[in-house]
């Protein structure tokens, strides 16, 4: 990865069950969160997160085959993002992770503004809450999970992805 900033994206996936996978660049790989019900922009509004072994491109578009089944794929969202910083410095994102909190600054198309990874249960099955900080880009007044169905690349709807 270069010296521009990390990219994120929110990928909508249509397979055995419907979800959104929140993924990250984070030093040399992307990692990548399942939130069934996908994010919010709303701070009262807290989403689960669960750590997913992801092999897609973080900008995949198309049809994945997943154990003999395909799995639709468009990305909902995706744009850079940016970490707070900590005596004139950007903090780790490897660290925050392992320390189990995350917080980050996004720049979407259709999400803006500060998110927090917390870690809430460790392993055997860890689990994460996805949750919008409350600042100048927070909402409760619009739910664009429900509203702005379509890919920021492609234009297309989940149900329009044929390749």
């Amino acid at each position: 990865m270069s010296d521009a900033l990390p990219k994120f994206s929110i990928q909508k996936h249509d397979s055995v069950d419907f979800h959104y996978v929140f993924r990250l660049e984070v030093e040399d790989k992307v990692l990548s969160w399942a939130v069934p019900k996908g994010p919010s922009p709303d701070p009262r509004i807290k989403r689960l997160a669960i750590p997913v072994k992801e092999d897609l491109d973080i900008e995949f578009e198309g049809i994945a085959e997943r154990s003999g089944a395909e799995e639709k794929v468009i990305v909902w969202d995706s744009g850079p993002y940016s970490l707070p910083v900590l005596d004139g410095e950007p903090m780790s994102a490897m660290e925050c992770l392992n320390e189990g909190k995350l917080e980050f600054i996004i720049e979407g198309e259709k999400l803006q503004g500060g998110f927090t990874l917390l870690r809430i249960e460790e392993n055997p099955h860890e689990r994460w809450l996805l949750m919008k900080n409350s600042d100048a880009k927070a909402t409760s007044r619009r739910n664009p999970v429900v509203t702005e169905p379509l890919s920021v690349i492609s234009g297309r709807d989940i149900g329009d992805v044929d390749d």
